[in-house]
């Protein structure tokens, strides 16, 4: 199964491929993650180091692609994760999408692209051309990481845009939405409703999440978290990690030290869900996008009655 996760920029498209590619892991499955960003920082919490990317490997060889070996491009990553960085073009110059190609025919060159049970593309940004649409041709499904806001709704809605083209010419489905770091769903429930795909989970708005990504590790690292929890006590560990949520005069969530851990646990409970829905290779859809102008308007609509 191939995966591409997009979703507007800054979103927390990475630490969310991160945490879905380690609870597909704990589920018994050989993961892949491949960033698809000039960055090269989407297998940081991975790693913990930002690894040598693709493109660059194959400039030192003279693109002898004869020359590279697996080890010089595929790095081992917390949790059995195996890490990939693409790269990408110098600033203002060339084009993502040859990036991607160039990275999957060179893993094709290693027999090593086939030889994952989930191969994961966490995509920059959103998408505004063909090269950043590029792993939507290598994908079984698309994965649209967005929030309970105006601007990442609209860049959900071009994606799944892109996502109906690409469909016509290759097997591709949207698996759904993923509303991250998010108090209220309200929006999301609006726009789905006007604009029918699923809605995999809505992550709350927990700091832990954010910082993670500073530490510079996934949230199934900063938790003890055991995937053979039974029923009983996720439901337990999940509603002490609730009644420990205090709310600021902002309504962001944070937490204490000493609950820390089962709000991690928590967390990770969203995350594996996300995984268990994926693993039953759902049907998908091709979504109908809105017009720009009928987004517009459901949205702004929707603030100017709140």
């Amino acid at each position: 199964m191939k995966l591409a996760v997009y979703g507007k920029g800054g979103i927390g498209k990475s630490t969310t491929s991160c945490n879905i590619s380690i609870a597909l892991a704990k589920r018994g499955k050989k993961v892949l993650q491949i960033g698809c960003d000039p960055k090269h920082d989407s297998t940081f919490t991975l790693t913990g180091f930002l690894i040598p990317t693709i493109i660059d490997t194959l400039s030192a060889k003279d693109y002898h692609y004869e020359d590279i070996w697996p080890e010089d491009v595929i790095y081992g990553g917390y949790g059995g994760v195996d890490c990939v960085e693409a790269g990408g073009p110098p600033a203002g110059a060339g084009c993502g999408g040859y990036v991607v190609g160039e990275t999957v025919k060179l893993l094709k060159e290693l027999n090593a692209f086939f030889e994952y049970d989930i191969i994961l593309f966490d995509v920059l940004g959103d998408v505004v051309c063909g090269g950043f649409a590029a792993p939507l041709n290598y994908a079984d499904y698309c994965i649209i990481v967005t929030d309970n806001g105006f601007d990442a709704l609209f860049a959900a809605n071009r994606i799944a845009a892109s996502v109906r083209e690409k469909a016509r010419t290759h097997p591709l489905r949207l698996a759904g939405l993923i509303g991250n770091r998010t108090s209220k769903r309200d929006l999301i429930d609006k726009y789905v409703e006007a604009c029918p795909m699923p809605v995999l989970e809505v992550l709350p708005l927990i700091e832990e999440i954010r910082i993670s990504r500073v530490k510079g590790k996934t949230l199934f690292e900063m938790s003890s978290f055991s995937p053979t929890l039974d029923s009983n006590e996720t439901n337990r560990l999940m509603g002490i990690a609730k009644n420990n949520e205090r709310k600021n005069n902002l309504g962001v969530s944070f937490v204490t030290a000493n609950s820390e851990k089962n709000q991690n646990d928590y967390i990770c409970n969203f995350y594996l869900n996300i995984a268990d829905q994926l693993l039953t290779e759902p049907e998908g859809v091709i979504p109908r996008e809105l017009s720009d102008k009928e987004l517009f308007t459901l949205l702004s609509g929707f603030y100017l009655k709140v």
